[in-house]
């Protein structure tokens, strides 16, 4: 193979990446990018090369062994551009871009975003206990996102060679392979085989690699700085170098390795630049539906009321009341109590008044909903978002920045295993790229307080506060606590029985964050009273707690001063205060220091009072420890809630994202929390429950990508307004009920705009001299044409100068009311006959949106 041979299939193999068998929108990218190879990249290329290096022709095989030197090192089996490879023996600068051990932080991969974690599928053959099987792949389709997805296999046919042929596809809607069935159609074609066959041979196709598939965030910059540093070592290499002449013809030679390199790399650019804006594009919102309590409905005056008996004269209220009996809210021979007054209003008892309508099942009535509502955004008590969480924060930003009050998100805890919801082996470069790209967001979306919760273990906490370091300032860290999450635990461990995960603590700015406190505790004033030295004055009870610090903690100087005496004099500490001269000073003007003793014997306190100067209870400190709060309570929360066994493995406590919600967020403040990792709704669970229990007006946004979005989630928080008490999946007699009215969606995603934007056959349109540098894409339609049925999306009517836009014919389930209000970042506050009113008082038309505001969403 000659040099040039070997470097063209090189420059193929990192352009195109491997060929991938099955349907998906990134396949679709992958062939289009192949088209543009071959038919753009290839020939313009050639013709370069061969007018550069005609004046030294001898300089031919050269430049193509240090092209593909330089460029086969960053091929990629997912065609993603990174450091894949770097020799052992090179130099230093390079040694931290190896295999075989991640760096210390992501030096490998943080000029990259993460997009999902897949396997690189192809039909595969293979014998098993004699009985020849194939596999085949040609129809999967692969994951939209970097959701945890099952295979399912099922039996296809018997080919006349004896092989058998089985399907494979991803699960959908729980779907599972299903071996005595498959067994049995096996064995009608008059084959033998046992179950432990099939299993067997399963198992061997699913050994397929899996591989990380990220979007370089500038692989121009990123080439051209990797390639320079490449020509100094290689021209300027100390050993073996030294003989070199630096003649003009030399010079000349070097200076086409380098002109031909930055274009292949201005090249490559273009179209990973192209991936860059569709994954950074403002996401379309989709099958968008309300859940909302009876009474909530009910208590929006007579208009509430009759639209409330239209929803149980409905078709629908039969699936509905179905959905509630299958949620344990209803037995099976209750019906549906509800009287009617003299004007046929409807009237609720206790029993139903919490019941949660999906409007999913009435949606010709789902438009009156929400016309109910004079600010429909700050009638909601939260929002339920099923997409990638990185799409997500990307198009709700303009919404959002500067509301969020608190982010507490659980994500993958990088364990090596694979137990959890999310995709959870990522090494250490690949997981700090996949949080870096998610918490970049944080700083723009939460208010000048804001704070933010992480939960994570000993694998990632180390490189988890290096990483918010960097994004939120070490000067920033609140705290961090230990949460020990169990009470016990087995043997088998080799050394300690694991106890404790981490829950740390960052701040927007810590300057603006209050003190933290724990919800108040109803029992709180009983105990104080019960201490020997509690107090009592007009704010209430208090007790008197040494000013002076102990003599085992390190002195700091700023706490060494003197306390003036109310007799007069000057009280020194025999070591250091606990408070700084400011505070005891504020101390000393409220009132709030105690003073005994006298002369060299006197000592000084201060009061800590149970309730705030307003009057509140103010609760106690929280510890750095958190303990009584264990994982097998976020296991019980579901299985009561659910019936049976825990739909989701190891979910986190509703009582612990309580305790540390209730730290920063007052109940009457109508506080944003943010979860991008929702997994089970615990968060959502969280805040229900607080503002059951202090009638709070808290918020919450759940970001999760997972089939258990429909499966648990939703069903959570329908269960959780309707009742606090449950056992075994069904509501308890004397549980209460919370108003409750939330807005759940799903978002376009990367994967769909692959699936439907139009990239023409035609060679790029080149209208510069150079056609390395321009944008090349400028043919293309992307969405104005939807790829998958051929349909415009957007018309021209020259006649009125306007461009009218159809977005129903790109997706027919489209929310067009919550895409306007995400992309302009204005909040909605009211829905008109085919308009929107936002909270500016401008209006939007739902049928002919203005071309400028949508054009992000379809053209690029």
């Amino acid at each position: 193979m000659t040099q040039e041979t070997k470097f063209l299939q090189a420059l193929k193999d990192i352009f195109v990446g491997a060929t991938i068998e099955g349907e998906s929108g990134y396949i679709n990218l992958m062939r289009i990018k192949a088209r543009y190879f071959e038919r753009g990249v290839f020939p313009r290329l050639m013709q370069d090369i061969d007018a550069s290096v005609a004046p030294f022709p001898a300089f031919r095989e050269e430049l193509f062994d240090k092209l593909y030197d330089f460029f086969h090192r960053y091929f990629s089996e997912s065609g993603s551009i990174y450091f894949r490879y770097t020799p052992l023996h090179e130099r230093v600068y390079e040694k931290v871009y190896t295999d075989e051990r991640d760096v210390a932080l992501f030096y490998k991969t943080h000029m990259l975003y993460y997009v999902k974690t897949d396997r690189l599928f192809h039909s595969m053959d293979v014998v098993v206990d004699g009985l020849p099987f194939h596999f085949d792949v040609h129809a999967l389709e692969h994951k939209r996102a970097n959701e945890k997805r099952a295979l399912v296999f099922e039996f296809q046919a018997r080919r006349p060679d004896n092989v058998l042929v089985l399907a494979v596809s991803y699960s959908e809607n729980g779907r599972k392979t299903k071996l005595d069935e498959m067994a049995r159609a096996v064995r009608r074609t008059g084959v033998r085989v046992e179950e432990e066959t099939l299993e067997r041979a399963m198992r061997l196709f699913e050994r397929q690699s899996e591989v990380d598939f990220f979007i370089n965030k500038d692989a121009r910059a990123f080439l051209r700085q990797q390639f320079d540093l490449w020509l100094f070592q290689y021209v300027f290499e100390p050993e073996g170098r030294s003989q070199t002449l630096w003649s003009e013809r030399r010079i000349r030679q070097l200076q086409v390795l380098k002109d031909t390199a930055y274009k292949i790399i201005d090249f490559i650019a273009q179209f990973e630049d192209e991936l860059v804006r569709i994954w950074n594009k403002p996401k379309f919102v989709r099958d968008s539906h309300y859940i909302v309590t009876l009474e909530r409905v009910a208590a929006q005056g007579e208009a509430g009321q009759a639209l409330l008996a239209r929803f149980l004269a409905h078709p629908g209220i039969a699936v509905q009341i179905e959905e509630w009996r299958g949620l344990g809210m209803l037995d099976a021979d209750q019906t549906l109590r509800v009287s009617e007054n003299p004007q046929g209003l409807a009237q609720l008892d206790e029993r139903t008044q919490f019941l949660p309508l999906d409007t999913r099942h009435f949606a010709d009535l789902e438009g009156a909903l929400a016309a109910l509502f004079d600010h429909l955004d700050d009638a909601l008590d939260g929002w339920l978002i099923r997409s990638d969480n990185y799409q997500a924060l990307a198009t709700l930003l303009p919404k959002l920045r500067a509301r969020v009050n608190c982010i507490a998100i659980d994500p993958p805890y990088n364990t090596g295993t694979d137990e959890f919801i999310y995709r959870d082996q990522y090494q250490d470069s690949s997981w700090l790229t996949m949080m870096e790209n998610r918490l970049q967001y944080t700083r723009d979306l939460m208010t000048a307080d804001g704070v933010i919760f992480v939960n994570i273990d000993d694998h990632e906490v180390h490189h988890l506060r290096s990483l918010m370091d960097s994004l939120l300032g070490a000067e920033n860290r609140v705290e961090s606590f230990v949460w020990k999450k169990s009470y016990g635990g087995g043997a088998k461990e080799k050394f300690a029985v694991t106890q404790h995960e981490y829950v740390v603590l960052y701040a927007q700015n810590i300057e603006n964050v209050a003190e933290l406190w724990l919800p108040p505790d109803p029992e709180a004033e009983d105990r104080y009273y019960r201490y020997q030295d509690a107090k009592f004055e007009q704010r209430g009870p208090y007790r008197v707690k040494p000013l002076e610090a102990t003599k085992s903690m390190d002195r700091r100087e700023n706490l060494v001063f003197p306390i003036p005496l109310p007799g007069g004099g000057e009280l020194w500490p025999q070591r250091q205060w606990w408070w700084s001269r400011e505070r005891v000073m504020k101390a000393l003007a409220d009132d709030e220091l105690v003073f005994t003793g006298s002369g060299d014997s006197t000592t000084v306190s201060y009061k800590q009072y149970l309730r705030d100067e307003s009057g509140q209870q103010r609760g106690a400190k929280p510890f750095s420890v958190i303990d009584g709060i264990y994982t097998q309570h976020g296991t019980g929360d579901l299985i009561q809630l659910f019936g049976g066994r825990s739909p989701v493995q190891f979910p986190k406590p509703a009582s612990l994202f309580m305790k540390l919600a209730g730290m920063v967020t007052e109940p009457e403040e109508g506080a944003i929390i943010l979860d991008f990792f929702a997994g089970s709704g615990t968060t959502a669970h969280a805040v229900m429950n607080l503002n059951r229990e202090d009638d709070g007006q808290r918020k919450y946004i759940l970001v999760e990508i997972g089939e258990h979005f429909e499966t648990v989630i939703l069903p959570r928080v329908k269960k959780v307004a309707f009742s606090d008490q449950w056992r075994d999946g069904a509501a308890q007699a004397g549980g209460r009920g919370i108003s409750h009215f939330v807005k759940y969606f799903t978002l376009e995603q990367y994967e769909d705009v692959l699936r439907r934007a139009v990239y023409g056959d035609a060679e790029p349109l080149f209208i510069q001299a150079d056609p390395y540098s321009q944008y090349v894409f400028l043919r293309d339609l992307k969405l104005l044409d939807n790829a998958e049925t051929g349909e415009a999306v957007m018309a021209i009517d020259p006649a009125a100068d306007a461009v009218h836009v159809h977005l129903a014919r790109l997706y027919p389930d489209v929310d067009v009311a919550e895409t306007l209000s995400c992309v302009t970042g204005q909040r909605i506050r009211r829905l008109l006959p085919g308009e929107v009113e936002f909270e500016d008082g401008q209006r939007m038309s739902l049928l002919d949106p203005p071309w400028d505001v949508v054009k992000p969403l379809i053209w690029w």
